[in-house]
């Protein structure tokens, strides 16, 4: 191959590294805000313990975030974050 420029198709090497074409053209970046946005979701589940990933988007749009649920539910999956559940009275009375 002395001098030879061998030039492939997007497709063709994407066949043989076994991965989608549109792998290959975008870059995931990942948000400069998503760690002050992560501390504010773990801090008003503490304090909102029983409130769910809905809830606390709503609370996030009224403090000035611009966020969608469906961001708030990926950073609450991954942190692994719960609501605390109702606890139901088993005793009764009598």
């Amino acid at each position: 191959m002395s001098g030879r420029n061998l030039a492939f198709p997007n497709a063709v090497l994407g066949l043989a590294l076994g991965q989608h074409r549109s792998t290959q053209r975008k870059i995931p970046v990942s948000r400069q805000d998503e760690a002050l946005l992560t501390a504010d979701i773990i801090e008003l589940a503490r304090q909102y313990g029983r409130y769910g990933y809905r809830q606390i988007t709503g609370l996030l749009v009224q403090a000035g975030w611009c966020v969608n649920h469906k961001r708030v539910e990926r950073i609450w999956r991954r942190e692994g974050l719960k609501s605390r559940k109702s606890r139901r009275n088993e005793g009764g009375s009598g």
